[in-house]
């Protein structure tokens, strides 16, 4: 298995998502993805990066937190970090380590070979994305008790689809969290169209109005940096 991986940035922030939102967290983004969902907010991360070794890797990851005890959470993303089969030792590494890993997927690649170990957030792609023909669907039964599902709605449709997907795969039941967020605007990129946003106070009066057992969520690092901006 490879001990090198392409990298698009690392750096020390809030973790914005997730259970684990408002915890200081270290991420390592890495570069590539085989899709384009309308409102990815990381199209820098397609093609920006270079070629690391794990063991760089991770002592410039602690030397962003001014030493290896700096951060006791990490996490995972891209791009879609399951393309390159360097991620697996990287996550083991950091498991060893003592660390508690979480990695962002799409969904659309396997999820098995992760560790044991490993806290996988897998991001179901809706109609809206532009992408929901590469789900994996074998994957909901690869997940477990310490996994968490991500749904990121563009509208009222994607709503609908997403409460029919809960209902006939049970995903409460399957995981620690299902986590439900509105799409903030994105504008038309070089590879992306772009997407409307969808009204925050929309998703959570739907959610409400059907009792539905997920967690509502918003992108904590949006609302204090700079939407737009890396590195946070």
């Amino acid at each position: 298995m490879s001990d090198t991986l392409y990298i698009n940035e690392l750096f020390y922030s809030l973790q914005g998502e997730s259970t684990y939102a408002g915890q200081p967290c270290v991420f390592i983004r890495l570069r590539g993805c085989h899709l384009r969902c309308n409102y990815c907010d990381t199209e820098y991360a397609f093609h920006e990066g270079d070629k690391r070794k794990v063991d760089q890797i991770i002592e410039q990851c602690f030397e962003l937190t001014g030493g290896g005890g700096g951060c006791d959470l990490y996490e995972v993303t891209g791009g879609e970090p399951l393309l390159q089969r360097g991620v697996h030792p990287l996550m083991s590494r950091l498991c060893d380590l003592g660390k508690t890993v979480l990695i962002e997927t799409s969904g659309a690649c396997d999820i098995s070979a992760c560790d044991p170990r490993v806290i996988r957030i897998m991001d179901l792609k809706t109609p809206g994305s532009g992408e929901v023909e590469r789900n994996d669907w074998s994957n909901i039964n690869k997940l477990n008790d310490r996994d968490e599902v991500k749904f990121v709605l563009t509208g009222r449709a994607d709503y609908d689809w997403m409460v029919e997907v809960l209902e006939s795969h049970r995903l409460y039941e399957k995981v620690n969290a299902v986590l439900v967020s509105a799409v903030n605007e994105v504008r038309p990129g070089l590879e992306i169209t772009g997407t409307p946003g969808l009204a925050v106070r929309d998703l959570a009066e739907w959610v409400l109005a059907d009792k539905l057992p997920v967690r509502f969520q918003t992108q904590l690092h949006k609302l204090v940096w700079d939407p737009t901006a890396r590195g946070v």
